[in-house]
């Protein structure tokens, strides 16, 4: 267990103390859209950070206020309207934006989920075994704002087909989506993994279906900042960032402990009518997949936390293409370089990261 002099020397081993000046500095309070639409321990990746404990971003001049959206589509509103500081890019739902609207001018900066977290599911009984047997289905989705309808409609145009067939229902979550799959009112649920992991912990037996090859390979996540705070603020970002990687890297190599110091930087967000130990058993079994997806995969040759490539980004516009159905799309996005950067990232990652391992590995609350 840490002490408070293990804690203090940390600071040091970490690369803190030349930061700790900023402490007695006012704090640049970084809002990001959180389309979970709910404050939970899956945010532990990012929340952990903030606990007196750990201590990974006040050092640096800043801290994370969490706000509540319903879609990506209602964070990008509240990006381009300067109401959110940074929210998550999905390239599927950013690219066509951004195309349609010049003014939304974002720049994806750091990518919080190298694997691909989105997931296809059906009832264990159903006749869809391939994703391009969900072509003229009705597919569940958490919203009409979500990303399961671009990853369907992405995933389809991959295999050659198209999904002007396809109906699309918002099903909510959990309780509301097991129910629509229990009853038949959907033929399939394409959402993320914790979207789906909630639907099982309510009753409903899923049965997962395989992405399809060249979309499974992708990532699913990425941060993007308004280009003009990316000017102005470099520095807060690097040190969000920074937080950021550090908070993953603790939460995946000690999960229980990332609850516990979610549970108690936000305690309004303890579990209610249940115990603390039914509530950790649910959440474990709802990060069990994603708190590897948190990670880049051992073979990806860029290991830096935050990276993106320009190849990546390539393909993520011509997936876009696909999905949208607009051949015009990459001569509207012009240049990809545009679209993110790496420049933050060298910076992110000057940390010390296996002392945050061996933290999280010896950490009790």
């Amino acid at each position: 267990m840490w002490t408070r002099r293990d804690f203090g020397l940390g600071l040091g081993a970490l690369g803190l103390t030349g930061s700790l000046p900023a402490l007695a500095q006012k704090l640049r309070v970084m809002k990001v859209a959180n389309t979970a639409g709910v404050n939970d321990p899956q945010q532990c990746f990012v929340t952990s950070g903030r606990h007196p404990r750990l201590n990974f971003y006040k050092p640096e001049g800043v801290d994370v206020e969490y706000v509540n959206m319903s879609s990506m589509t209602q964070a990008l509103q509240s990006l381009r309207a300067g109401h959110v500081d940074y929210g998550p890019a999905v390239p599927g739902i950013l690219l066509p934006a951004m195309a349609k609207d010049p003014g939304l001018d974002l720049v994806s900066v750091y990518k919080w989920l190298p694997r691909n977290a989105n997931v296809v599911v059906v009832k264990p009984g159903s006749p869809i075994r391939s994703v391009a047997d969900l072509a003229g289905k009705r597919i569940g989705v958490r919203s009409q704002g979500d990303t399961g309808i671009v990853v369907t409609r992405t995933m389809l145009a991959e295999l050659g087909l198209k999904d002007d067939r396809c109906e699309y229902i918002a099903i909510g979550d959990g309780a509301p989506a097991g129910a629509a799959i229990d009853n038949d009112r959907v033929d399939a649920m394409v959402a993320f993994d914790t979207a789906a992991a909630r639907v099982e912990l309510v009753g409903t037996r899923l049965r997962y279906v395989p992405l399809t090859p060249k979309f499974a390979q992708f990532g699913s996540g990425w941060l993007c900042v308004p280009r003009e705070l990316l000017k102005k603020e470099r520095k807060a970002l690097v040190g969000l960032f920074r937080g950021m990687a550090k908070s993953t890297l603790f939460a995946h190599h000690n999960l229980e402990a990332g609850i516990d110091l979610h549970w108690a930087v936000y305690p309004e967000s303890r579990p209610k009518g249940r115990s603390e130990g039914e509530a950790r058993k649910e959440l474990a079994f709802i990060l069990k997949d994603r708190r590897n997806s948190w990670m880049r995969r051992p073979d990806d040759p860029d290991q830096r936390i935050g990276a993106s490539s320009l190849a990546e980004w390539k393909s993520n516009i011509e997936m876009a293409v696909d999905g949208s159905r607009n051949p015009k799309l990459a001569d509207e996005l012009g240049d990809p370089n545009r679209l993110f950067t790496n420049e933050l990232i060298d910076e992110v990652n000057a940390f010390d990261r296996q002392a945050v391992v061996e933290m999280a590995k010896t950490f009790k609350l």
